[in-house]
C-alpha cells in the first residue's frame, strides 16, 4: 500500500505536515479527568461490593462507645446471623419504634437456630444495657474512622451536593468543549481534503 501522506505532501508542497503539540494544561486536564474516572470506578465497585456483601455505614452520634469509637465516627458494618455473634463484638441492634443501638456484646445466650439473646454494654457506660436483645441478625462493626461522620453530614447538605453537581457538570462540559488548534481550526471539525 502506498504512503498516502507522502503523496499528499508531494501534491501540496506548500502545506507543512501538521504536528499536534500538547500543552501542560492539556496534560494536567487529562490527568485530572483520569483521576476522576478512576474515582468513579472505585465508587461503582464499592457500591456493588456493599450490596453483594451486605455492608453498610453507620454514624455514631453519642460517645457511649468511647474511647474505641468516639462520637462523630463513621463505621463500616456487615450484617451477620445471630449464630455468628461472639462476645466482644461491637454490633448494631435494630429496636422497633426506637433508634438502633450499637454496643459491645458481653453475653450471648443461643436460643433456637438463628436466634439469640444478647447482653450488651457501651464501653463508656457504667453498666450493661437494661434487658437483653432477642435477635436473628445484627450488623457487626468491621472498622470505624473517627470524625468522618461530620464530613458525611456536611457533604449531604443540599447546597454542598448542588455545588458539587454543578462543578462536575462544568468540568465535563469543559473537557468535551471543542478546542481550536494553533491555525484556528476547531479540533472537532474534520480536516479538509482536496
Amino acid at each position: 500500500m502506498a504512503d498516502t501522506s507522502a503523496a499528499h505532501r508531494s501534491q501540496y508542497p506548500d502545506r507543512a505536515p501538521r504536528t499536534k503539540r500538547r500543552s501542560l494544561r492539556s496534560y494536567l486536564a487529562g490527568g485530572v479527568m483520569n483521576l476522576l474516572a478512576l474515582g468513579g470506578v472505585v465508587c461503582i465497585v464499592l457500591v456493588i461490593a456493599a450490596v453483594l456483601l451486605n455492608i453498610s455505614l453507620i454514624m455514631f452520634k453519642t460517645g457511649s462507645m468511647s474511647p474505641a469509637i468516639p462520637a462523630g465516627s463513621l463505621a463500616v458494618v456487615k450484617e451477620i446471623s445471630a449464630d455468628d455473634i461472639a462476645i466482644g463484638d461491637v454490633v448494631t441492634v435494630d429496636r422497633p419504634g426506637e433508634l438502633p443501638v450499637t454496643h459491645r456484646v458481653i453475653a450471648v445466650h443461643p436460643q433456637r437456630a438463628g436466634e439469640a439473646l444478647i447482653e450488651m454494654k457501651g464501653d463508656a457506660n457504667p453498666g450493661p444495657d437494661p434487658g437483653m436483645y432477642r435477635v436473628e441478625q445484627v450488623r457487626k462493626v468491621l472498622w470505624s474512622v473517627p470524625d468522618l461522620a461530620r464530613a458525611v453530614v456536611w457533604l449531604s447538605n443540599p447546597y454542598v451536593l448542588g455545588s458539587l453537581t454543578i462543578g462536575a457538570s462544568a468540568l465535563v462540559l469543559w473537557a468535551f468543549w471543542p478546542r481550536r488548534d494553533d491555525d484556528g481550526q476547531t479540533s472537532a471539525e474534520p480536516e479538509e481534503r482536496p
